[in-house]
């Protein structure tokens, strides 16, 4: 990380100097790469940790509401710019165990995912119910689909879609998310067609489990 951080602070100071319109165009295209290696960076590290064992997970009984809110509130602006509206549904009294910071992280990776593949204005809705063992946490998109043999795929490692090759992303985000939730005894299912649009349900329990340290 260090290396990164050093090089985004050289390109703050060069921010400050004249330069010419070229430079200042190079000096641009220099500062996305960067935001893009440390974007990967931070996303193998999380992967790393996962794997290896070493990803803290610390349940306690806590407002959904907030957590998703936290969620939402990161893919905010990566949503305006597609014109993409987010409806969300969901009481705020509900309280279940599980650790807010990666809870989070697995919901904000779905809704990353459903503004890459939704087209500008279209919607992404949200809502969470109590049910008898779980609470399901739906996220259901206008986008694309997915075809139903790339189903089983898009929660592996590494796996992208060739249409969003040109963004930021290693795919690994819904493999996150799917561990995480296991992590806290939950899991994650899709349903979806193409040109209809795609459905994740999150589900974690509602009843304690051992933390995972």
């Amino acid at each position: 990380k260090t290396p990164i951080a050093n090089i985004k602070l050289y390109l703050e100071f060069l921010q400050e100097e004249k330069l010419s319109d070229k430079g200042e165009e190079f000096l641009e295209n220099l500062g996305g790469q960067v935001d893009k290696l440390d974007f990967l960076l931070k996303g193998l590290v999380k992967m790393s940790r996962l794997e290896n064992g070493i990803l803290h997970i610390q349940s306690r009984k806590q407002s959904i509401y907030k957590t998703l809110a936290g969620a939402v509130a990161q893919i905010v602006p990566a949503a305006a710019k597609k014109e993409i509206e987010i409806h969300v549904d969901c009481e705020k009294n509900i309280e279940i165990y599980h650790d807010r910071k990666w809870t989070e992280e697995a919901i904000f990776n779905v809704l990353d995912n459903g503004v890459k593949y939704t087209p500008p204005q279209g919607s992404i809705y949200i809502s969470v119910v109590s049910q008898e063992m779980f609470t399901k946490i739906s996220i259901k998109d206008t986008g694309k689909g997915i075809p139903r043999e790339h189903q089983a795929e898009i929660f592996s490692r590494f796996y992208r879609e060739p249409e969003v090759h040109n963004q930021n992303g290693l795919g690994i985000g819904l493999y996150l998310t799917r561990k995480i939730l296991e992590l806290q005894d939950g899991y994650i299912e899709v349903r979806s067609q193409e040109k209809r649009g795609s459905e994740f349900c999150l589900y974690l329990p509602k009843s304690q489990f051992c933390d995972i340290s």
